[in-house]
């Protein structure tokens, strides 16, 4: 048995390549359903701008919700947040099919407001899923939350060519474009079903906390209790880790400055070390912007896919990099409070990366 004191990992757990697997299938299936509302952007009214428009509904829902849950993170039930997250995720993607359904597709301002109103559900539901997830993986193996981000980053590749799919199954057929985004939402809409039923499952099936899960897998814990009545509060979370705040705050800034308005509409184990290092590195990757720049005005789209690439496998490496560093050395209600306060920063930077990607229109002919 495996005693675990404090922010300590465990030297020892059985199910490790389980558990992995797992938190790959709930980080795929956290961003799954927004990354088919960006994917099929093609068919979404593109005078409206609607990966620029979306993006911007999306996110101070998401912002709002998840600084109300980050303030009261120890109040909350996580098990019961993540299923009613992912339990929205199922309704919002199978409204955007009755949506389509019930209009025919003929599109126009109303149904326009009628997407933008679903995605902002999608923002609340990611707020839930996302901060109550990464709370939870910020007290166990690092190794969790590095498959977690994966399944997010494969979200985005695997929606990306299911699309394709779709796409050209239909590309001959009569309305072929529509007839392949309602298989494309459909399969979308399935798949978030059934994970929110097997992880409904898993909660009737198991225990009640994450204290018992942990005891079940052979893993003796101390008494939370008196670390809950001792932890620090968030402010002072905040003020000890403003270098790792800052970091994902520039992280995502610049990323969602870039994508995906700029590219939707111009262009057709960790070992970094210390926070300093981890900083440089990220400041180094606002390079990108005049890079992105130029590229998309003199390069090829050779060149054009390099900078992609590398924008993608950076901010995935400095992400993961700052949440498993972060919460190294607190306890763990301290830890899971933290993972909520990084996630609840993560979002403030993609808020405003995607407020700044606006700039890109500035010149542009028949932009608004």
């Amino acid at each position: 048995m495996t005693v675990v004191d404090g922010g300590e990992s465990p030297s020892r757990l059985e199910g490790k390549i389980s558990g992995m697997i797992v938190c790959w299938i709930l980080g795929f299936g956290s961003l799954i359903a927004w990354n088919s509302m960006l994917t099929i952007g093609d068919y979404y009214l593109p005078d409206y701008h609607p990966s620029r428009v979306l993006t911007l509904v999306y996110q101070p829902f998401a912002f709002g919700t998840m600084s109300i849950l980050a303030y009261n993170e120890s109040k909350i039930n996580t098990r019961r947040r993540n299923i009613f997250g992912y339990s929205l995720f199922v309704a919002s993607t199978f409204m955007l099919l009755v949506l389509d359904l019930a209009t025919s597709g003929r599109g126009g301002l109303g149904s326009f407001i009628g997407i933008c109103a679903i995605v902002a559900f999608f923002g609340v539901a990611d707020a839930f899923v996302q901060g109550g997830i990464v709370g939870d993986l910020s007290f166990m193996l690092p190794d969790f939350i590095q498959s977690f981000f994966a399944g997010l980053a494969a979200s985005g590749a695997l929606t990306s060519a299911l699309r394709l799919i779709t796409k050209a199954a239909f590309e001959k057929s009569n309305n072929g474009l529509r007839k392949g985004a309602i298989l494309f939402l459909a399969i979308s809409t399935l798949f978030e079903f059934l994970l929110k039923y097997f992880r409904s499952k898993a909660a009737l099936e198991g225990s009640k906390t994450v204290q018992a899960d942990l005891a079940a897998a052979g893993i003796q814990t101390k008494d939370d209790h008196h670390e809950q009545n001792e932890r620090l509060s968030n402010k002072q979370l905040v003020i000890q880790n403003i270098d790792y705040a800052l970091d994902l705050f520039l992280i995502y800034v610049l990323t969602l400055s870039i994508f995906p308005g700029f590219l939707y509409e111009n262009t057709g184990e960790h070992k970094l070390g210390t926070w300093k290092g981890l900083t440089i590195a990220i400041l180094s990757r606002f390079l990108l912007i005049p890079a992105f720049y130029f590229t998309a005005k003199y390069g090829d789209q050779g060149w054009m896919i390099l900078l992609v690439s590398f924008l993608g496998l950076t901010n995935g490496h400095l992400t993961v990099c700052v949440m498993t560093a972060a919460p190294k050395s607190y306890k763990r209600p301290e830890q899971n409070a933290l993972g909520n306060i990084l996630v609840l920063c993560l979002l403030i930077g993609i808020f405003a990366g995607v407020s700044l990607g606006w700039l890109w229109l500035f010149g542009k002919k028949n932009a608004f």
